[in-house]
């Protein structure tokens, strides 16, 4: 918003020289040439209309297109840095989420066939509503991802452009700054894969000890069933 406010203010100012210029029907001189000027600048792009009208005089085209490739890369750097941030902060709150449930499920393992049937159903709400809470982490995280991906390639299309125009120390800012994120982010990403890793372990143990529990219920079922079937022979 404050970008576009300097550029309405110097459309207004250009507009109001030129009806003096016109109104006072005298030769425009040096005014129409730093007039043409200022109009140049703001064509070039809105965000040069902060330079001084009587500087733009002794800027270059290469002078004004380094700039702005600079402003480029500091906005895509921006941008970049913002969204490692939002990525960073969803991975970590999903590897979060993952141990809560692999804790609540183990917690239910080893009390498996101590708890009553009202104890295993409260548990198991509690189990519910944490997987539930994971699949909301894990799409939070694809949708950061996601920008991310293109502000890092927006970064490496910015530093292209800075080099390709000149702009060698803005092209290597920018390019230290994609390094430093995919460091980042590589790193966050060791957590919730481990995460993942020990949520695939547990869900293992919990077959096998379901499997378990089941067939022990089931031998408890066949011992019960015996001195019937003895009684019956006699």
């Amino acid at each position: 918003m404050a970008a576009l406010r300097r550029i309405t203010t110097c459309f207004r100012l250009l507009r109001s020289s030129t009806r003096v210029l016109i109104s006072s029907g005298k030769p425009a001189g040096k005014w129409t040439n730093i007039l043409y000027t200022g109009i140049s600048s703001l064509t070039v792009g809105g965000a040069l209309c902060a330079i001084p009208f009587k500087q733009a005089d002794n800027l270059s085209r290469d002078s004004l297109v380094r700039r702005a490739a600079s402003l480029v890369t500091d906005s895509s750097s921006t941008f970049l840095s913002q969204t490692t941030l939002a990525l960073i902060d969803a991975i970590t709150e999903y590897s979060k989420t993952v141990h809560t449930l692999i804790s609540l499920q183990r917690r239910y393992l080893e009390a498996l066939g101590r708890l009553s049937q009202v104890e295993e159903d409260k548990i198991w709400q509690v189990i519910i509503a944490q997987r539930s809470e994971v699949d909301d982490r894990q799409d939070e995280c694809k949708r950061f991802e996601s920008t991310w991906f293109i502000a890092v390639k927006l970064c490496e299309t910015a530093a292209e452009a800075a080099r390709t125009s000149g702009a060698e120390h803005a092209s290597i800012t920018v390019s230290t700054n994609i390094q430093v994120a995919l460091t980042q982010v590589e790193e966050a990403q060791k957590l919730s894969k481990d995460a993942d890793k020990k949520l695939i372990e547990i869900k293992v143990m919990e077959v096998e000890r379901m499997a378990q529990h089941a067939a022990s219920l089931q031998n408890d079922s066949d011992e019960e069933e015996v001195p019937d079937a003895y009684l019956r022979e006699d």
